[in-house]
């Protein structure tokens, strides 16, 4: 029998540490390739309820392509995904429609549509998705601007009169439009002075906590991995390599995951560096 998602919040069973945790996402040997190229295969993963995970990974290993095969952008070529308790192959459209109006998506750019304001950006799941007339839409865009970090006047704005923070926050607001449960951000920090992206965490931590929110955040940025995110998930040879809280990532001894957080461009050198200046 398929399971409705407007009822689907019975908490997935799992073992050890994370047994009382809701996985209100659940990856299974999950394969995804493109011709012959294989990108993921064997991929398991759990977001939970109330997180903000950090996925990381090298250049070109998959970290967007996982996110839009859960989104059902991309195809996978086997294995199971589940979200809210509803495995996605077998749901109906119509439920599968039901599911989207839970999550919001910022994609990597922002992905505004350029000749659409700001206010209209935000309006267009709004206009999809539900029945409201011309009023309401504009209150609802306007409170999601806000809630954003936008200053009012930016609603009448095209992308191009933008900077490149505050299309962000317009990208943002648009992910926002449904009330959506999960939150999926794909670099949101990227091309942001070190300020705007300290900021745009301290938006989300804020939003994660006011609105109860569940985060998955592809990023590079070490300061993000570190400040806003409960744990970590790390990709590579098509698969997750480790998982857990910053700590986990700093013990482990895989190759790639020590080069990536003990590198010289990690804060765990730079705090060595600093030790070191300090025994000198």
């Amino acid at each position: 029998m398929q399971q409705s998602p407007e009822n689907a919040s019975a908490p997935a069973q799992t073992n050890g540490p994370e047994k009382e945790r809701e996985a209100i996402i659940r990856v299974r040997d999950l394969e995804v390739g493109f011709g012959t190229k294989t990108i993921m295969k064997g991929l398991d993963l759990d977001i939970y309820r109330g997180e903000i995970l950090g996925f990381v990974g090298g250049s070109g290993t998959g970290k967007s392509v996982l996110t839009r095969t859960i989104l059902g952008l991309i195809r996978k070529r086997a294995g199971t995904i589940e979200v809210f308790g509803n495995d996605l192959d077998k749901i109906s459209e119509a439920q599968h429609r039901l599911l989207e109006r839970r999550w919001g998506v910022l994609f990597q750019h922002g992905a505004l549509f350029s000749a659409l304001t700001v206010k209209q950006n935000v309006q267009m799941p709004m206009r999809e998705y539900l029945n409201m007339s011309d009023r309401l839409l504009d209150e609802a865009a306007m409170m999601k601007i806000e809630m954003a970090g936008l200053n009012p006047d930016a609603a009448d704005k095209l992308p191009s009169d933008l900077s490149g923070g505050m299309i962000k926050r317009a990208a943002l607001a648009r992910a926002l439009a449904l009330d959506p449960e999960i939150v999926f951000l794909d670099e949101p920090t990227s091309g942001l002075d070190p300020i705007g992206a300290a900021e745009f965490d301290d938006l989300i931590a804020t939003l994660q906590k006011t609105l109860g929110l569940t985060v998955f955040m592809v990023t590079h940025d070490m300061d993000s991995l570190y400040s806003v995110c409960d744990r970590i998930a790390a990709l590579g040879e098509g698969r997750i390599l480790a998982e857990g809280p910053i700590q986990t990532m700093l013990a482990s001894d895989h190759p790639w995951i020590r080069a990536y957080f003990h590198g010289k461009r990690s804060r765990a050198a730079a705090g060595e560096a600093v030790r070191s200046g300090q025994d000198d």
